[in-house]
Parts: C-alpha cells; sequence; structure tokens
C-alpha cells in the first residue's frame, strides 16, 4: 500500500488512489473484542486518547486503575453495552458536525454564484458527479442531466461516467472546473454547472 501510494505521488492518477485508499479503510468501532490495530501492526491494542477525555478513554483509565489495585475481570457483556452506545453516539456526533459543516459550505457559496472554481471529482454515481472545490473544500453535485454535448452514462468498475457519443470520460480524481448553479441551505444541496476538465 505504502509503495503504490509513493508511485503515484504527483502523478494524474494520485487523488484517484487517495481517495480509494480511504475509503478502503473500515469506520473504528468500540468493542472489547481485541482485532489489534492494522495500520500499526499491533496484535494488541485499546483506545486511549487522554487528552480528549472521550468516554471510552474515561474507560480505560478506571479499568487501568480498577487492574492496578488487584481488582478481577469484569463483565465483559456490561463494557460491550456501553462500546456500542459510545459508537453510535460518536457516528451520531459526526454526523451532525458533517451537516452543520455542509449547511455552512452553502451559506458560503450562495455568495460566489459567478465564479469559476477549480475541483477535483470526490465521488462519482449514476444521477452524477461530486466535485470538491480544491480551495474551499465545500462540495456539491454535477447532475448528469445538466453536462451538455452528450449522453452520459456511469460505469461503476471505472468509477466514471462515460459520453456514449464522444466516450469522454470523467473519473474519480479528476481536476474539473465548476460554477455554482443553485443552493438549497433547507435541504442541504449544493449544485454545480460542469465548465469542463482541467486540461
Amino acid at each position: 500500500m505504502n509503495q503504490l501510494l509513493e508511485d503515484v505521488k504527483g502523478q494524474k492518477e494520485q487523488n484517484l488512489v487517495d481517495t480509494l485508499a480511504i475509503r478502503s479503510m473500515s469506520k473504528a468501532i468500540y468493542t472489547v473484542d481485541n482485532i489489534g490495530h492494522y495500520g500499526l501492526a499491533f496484535d494488541y491494542y485499546t483506545h486511549f486518547t487522554s487528552p480528549i477525555r472521550r468516554y471510552p478513554d474515561v474507560m480505560v483509565h478506571r479499568l487501568l486503575q480498577y487492574y492496578l489495585d488487584g481488582g478481577s475481570s469484569v463483565k465483559e457483556d456490561k463494557y460491550e453495552e456501553k462500546c456500542k452506545h459510545s459508537s453510535d453516539m460518536e457516528a451520531l456526533a459526526a454526523n451532525a458536525e458533517r451537516d452543520s459543516i455542509k449547511y455552512m459550505q452553502i451559506k458560503f457559496m450562495e455568495d460566489h454564484k459567478d465564479e469559476e472554481f477549480l475541483g477535483v471529482i470526490s465521488g462519482v454515481t449514476e444521477w452524477g458527479i461530486y466535485v470538491e472545490i480544491i480551495e474551499n473544500k465545500c462540495e456539491g453535485m454535477v447532475r448528469i442531466r445538466d453536462i451538455k454535448g452528450d449522453y452520459y452514462i456511469f460505469d461503476e468498475k471505472q468509477y466514471a461516467i462515460i459520453g456514449e457519443r464522444t466516450k469522454k470520460m470523467y473519473q474519480l480524481g479528476d481536476e474539473v472546473v465548476v460554477m455554482v448553479k443553485s443552493t438549497d441551505l433547507i435541504k442541504r444541496h449544493l449544485d454545480f454547472s460542469l465548465i469542463g476538465k482541467k486540461e
């Protein structure tokens, strides 16, 4: 994996490979099951970020003190329940953070409707491409039906949409130029018009 990331550094494929590498990693959850740590190559690992003081950190602190004081093994199912609750609450907090960021991005982009922006295709679906503006990280969608000059078809294997007639391809990681087409704060939608691919 490290060799692949090194090989694509500075290449046009870097955005694509970086994005897919991050997406292939599973989201961490709290659990009593010891599965080690893949990235650190540890067989044994526990979550511990003391300055943040999340509840799982406090659980680890308390258990360490309990065992240092000679305590016997605690009931696993009681802690698994707390782990599940912590994972659920963290997901809820992450969603709230994502929603508030999206709201502020749309609010910001409302004032920039006549400007062109350089962005990177951050997602591809059967209904359009998601583009993240490089300058400010605002992400919006270019709908397939709004792309002029051809009829585009979603190619799931290549993470791309391809023009039926011209064979022009817009692929995950490509740099494109976009403009704000519309904003909707209530639905949290930011739609872009595609100006074209950065050559």
